[in-house]
């Protein structure tokens, strides 16, 4: 990578609108057939079910009549629905045959359009280590895990409280604001500025990245891959500026530096590096974001297990677990068959894709006990598929556990309920699962 850039490269100006949301909804007003009919009553891949939270009974039936199952007619094409946490984790406990791999079709139900020029192809394909099988997979994660350890949580924990408690204490008691733009953006981006050694007063542009990256919907939107494209290469060329600061200074401790002192990452193409940046991004903004405001919406949604973890803090631990299992903030993850195969009685062939729901997974009624229902005691909580299974799971699991840990925790020593008290806008998306906005109003319990 080091050597593909330039040590002198211009200054340009980056953009901050319009966000993925305003620019693929003033889009699809124009293309509203761009999404489907939705014929096939359990296409699960139309992004109305998700935006309007209709989409558990969908999920329920499918469950209970066929947890494998093929959609042949959708806005992306063919695809086999894997619903049940057992169908789940046996697809991902097979990493060879189920694959992960870019080369195949990557991680998300979106395809590259069937007419896209090959050099324009080849030019936009972003390979990410959790879109790689194995042997490439295992070394680009190991050079990212070590700033995910127990130790070095244990290090980042002070921080994580003191910018936790900052964002709480200058919070308005007096009227009502947007729980998302406040608080759930402002700590995740906050903390990717750390994870990254990123400049503190741009970090805002890590949320704008992160949804125009995130945002599966946009692969439906031709005409908008060209201004995606355009803003993911603003984003590699801000970090390759990173990159050549850091790579002339000692080794540190960020997670640009990880990459460059990395043998495995050290000498990744331009593609690979945005891919890799767009993955950690997603990953450490999107699912973070959605599950701080989904604690706020569920516990709102159920009093009587607010007034449980009220009354006991020491419930939160496991009550960050079920909240991870409740909101679910990814919905689905993809694989791709590289063999022939049977799967719980379906003729699985080569090529075809299957998208694993963990939306679903953590609403199996086998594996958990009335699971519509948010339950802070509830036993088998950790069981929760948000953060995948097997050697995808999810890399900075123990630092998401922890800020939502920190931020309970902060809360309760506030006294500080936080009621739903205006608008609540989901994300239009079948991949993110979350909140675009959340209007509430606290109050001291």
């Amino acid at each position: 990578m080091a050597s593909s850039i330039a040590p002198e490269m211009p200054t340009i100006t980056y953009r901050t609108s319009p966000t993925a949301t305003a620019a693929f909804d003033a889009w699809l007003k124009d293309n509203p057939q761009a999404i489907g009919a939705g014929t096939h009553p359990w296409d699960v891949s139309r992004s109305d079910i998700y935006v309007e939270d209709r989409w558990q009974p969908i999920f329920a039936q499918m469950r209970a009549q066929a947890p494998v199952n093929r959609v042949t007619e959708s806005a992306y094409g063919a695809y086999w629905n894997v619903v049940s946490h057992k169908a789940i984790t046996h697809v991902e406990s097979l990493p060879e045959l189920f694959s992960s791999s870019w080369q195949y079709g990557g991680i998300t139900i979106g395809d590259p359009p069937a007419d896209i020029d090959p050099a324009v192809m080849a030019e936009r394909q972003l390979p990410m280590f959790i879109a790689m099988d194995r042997p490439e997979h295992t070394g680009q994660r190991r050079t990212v895990a070590p700033a995910f350890t127990p130790a070095r949580m244990v290090a980042m924990e002070a921080e994580i409280r003191r910018r936790t408690a900052s964002v709480l204490d200058a919070l308005p008691w007096d009227e009502t604001f947007d729980w998302v733009d406040k608080v759930s953006i402002e700590l995740t981006t906050g903390m990717l500025a750390i994870l990254f050694g990123f400049p503190w007063e741009d970090r805002r542009l890590l949320t704008f990245w992160s949804d125009w990256a995130g945002d599966v919907e946009l692969t439906l939107a031709k005409d908008l891959a060209d201004t995606r494209f355009g803003i993911l290469g603003e984003m590699a060329h801000y970090f390759q500026r990173l990159w050549v600061e850091r790579s002339q200074a000692a080794p540190a401790d960020d997670l640009i530096s990880m990459m460059i002192h990395s043998e495995a990452m050290n000498h990744m193409s331009p593609q690979e590096f945005m891919g890799n940046l767009m993955l950690l991004i997603v990953g450490g903004n999107d699912t973070t974001r959605n599950t701080m405001s989904g604690i706020v919406h569920a516990l709102d949604q159920f009093p009587d297990q607010r007034a449980l973890l009220e009354s006991d803090p020491a419930l939160i631990p496991n009550a960050v677990q079920e909240c991870l299992r409740f909101v679910t903030p990814l919905a689905h993850m993809r694989r791709t068959a590289s063999a022939d195969a049977d799967l719980f009685g379906q003729a699985i062939k080569a090529g075809d894709k299957m998208v694993l729901w963990y939306l679903s997974a953590n609403r199996d009624e086998t594996v958990f006990e009335n699971p519509d229902k948010l339950i802070v005691e509830r036993p088998n909580a950790r069981r929760h598929l948000s953060f995948g299974h097997g050697i995808h799971r999810c890399v900075g699991a123990r630092l998401a556990e922890m800020q939502l840990r920190i931020l309970l925790e902060e809360m309760h020593e506030r006294r500080m309920r936080v009621r739903v008290a205006g608008a609540v806008e989901r994300v239009r998306a079948n991949f993110v699962h979350g909140f675009r906005k959340l209007e509430v109003a606290l109050e001291k319990r």
